[in-house]
């Protein structure tokens, strides 16, 4: 398959699908977040620090619970989504908390065609950038809504972990990109018994392959580090060993889960 042939369609169609499953699991506390609850985690906290009065763009937001958590803490916030069905969703939950918060449903390579607007700092965490196939061109929308001297904060689960098959126990998958991953899974991680089905088009994408993409647009690497858990229980055969840190049990802390990078637009 080409990086270009269909794969928007049938990725929009793969989160569509997920989205009723996503919004009633107790993996996002639809309800605790109606009522108040931040769904950020202390990772992405710490690096953003205090976001009062700040303008942001939050790319790949799903249905938009982190859009509207950064909104919470006092910054002006526009989430954008590729799935039509999460974002008509995220727009209802921000209605429902009587939030501000803006979102825009588009393919990330289209924003500049929807948005005209420059920002203090662009925000994307957690299973984002494998669905992209041109990382270079991702760095590029990063660079062009910063605004000079605009801080990019990224969280990301770390490409050593693409590498194993669900249950972790063989490596199945090339850490560096090899073109399109095209699968097709039962469930979903945020209900792995949930009676749906879809398909969907992924890539694996190395740190340096990210690194390099962002220095070339424009981009100063500020911090980079690396954590051995997950915040989130969406993989197989974990242990939680801290409350709302998860590890693969028999892995024990002996692979990287996470990885940050805060950047800064040098002009």
């Amino acid at each position: 398959m080409s990086t270009d042939h269909n794969y928007v369609e049938i990725n929009r169609q793969s989160w569509n699908n997920r989205t009723d499953t996503h919004l009633k699991s107790e993996f996002y506390d639809l309800d605790g977040f109606l009522k108040g609850k931040n769904s950020l985690n202390s990772i992405e906290l710490n690096l953003l620090g205090d976001i009062k009065g700040k303008s942001i763009l939050h790319l790949q937001c799903h249905f938009g619970q982190d859009t509207i958590s950064l909104s919470r803490l006092g910054a002006n916030v526009t989430g954008i989504d590729l799935s039509d069905k999460a974002i008509d969703s995220a727009k209802q939950i921000a209605k429902d908390t009587n939030s501000n918060t803006k979102f825009i449903c588009c393919n990330i390579y289209d924003l500049p065609e929807h948005l005209d607007q420059k920002f203090d700092v662009i925000y994307t965490s957690y299973g984002t950038i494998g669905w992209l196939p041109d990382i270079d061109k991702w760095a590029k929308i990063v660079s062009q809504f910063l605004k000079p001297q605009g801080q990019f904060v990224f969280v990301e689960f770390h490409p050593v972990v693409w590498m194993f098959d669900d249950d972790f126990k063989k490596i199945t998958y090339r850490y560096f990109n090899s073109g399109a991953i095209i699968e097709t899974e039962n469930g979903t991680y945020a209900d792995k018994k949930a009676d749906i089905n879809q398909s969907y088009v992924m890539w694996n994408h190395g740190i340096g392959e990210v690194v390099n993409s962002l220095i070339k647009n424009g981009l100063e690497i500020k911090t980079f580090n690396e954590f051995d858990y997950s915040p989130y229980n969406c993989f197989n055969k974990t242990i939680e060993f801290e409350p709302g840190k998860y590890r693969i049990a028999h892995l024990e802390d002996k692979i990287p889960m996470v990885y940050s990078i805060v950047s800064k637009k040098k002009n």
